[in-house]
């Protein structure tokens, strides 16, 4: 792993819960959300924006079909955590069956 590689993880505890974060770092985490996240009814989403939350779901991108619906909350750098871009995901949580 190198310091430019783009990470993701869990921003909650493993386990049963309402709620379940998922958190991307690093400079292709705006493009790998473009490919995962759809806005109701095609709205279009500011990419540019940053600390600004949407409202959509995130799809199987070969299937396009939906996934769980979702919170996303872009970040942009340097003004993060990590000083990177970061892509936050507010999904259902839990273990999947």
């Amino acid at each position: 792993m190198s310091l430019e590689d783009t990470i993701s993880t869990f921003s909650t505890p493993v386990g049963e819960s309402g709620i379940g974060i998922v958190r991307m770092s690093g400079e292709r985490s705006f493009s790998i959300a473009k490919k995962i996240f759809r806005s109701p009814q095609g709205k279009k989403i500011d990419w540019t924006s940053s600390f600004r939350t949407h409202y959509g779901w995130i799809v199987d991108p070969e299937a396009e079909k939906p996934v769980d619906e979702v919170l996303l909350t872009l970040m942009r750098a340097p003004k993060t955590y990590t000083r990177e871009d970061i892509v936050e995901i507010n999904c259902h949580g839990g273990p999947i069956p």
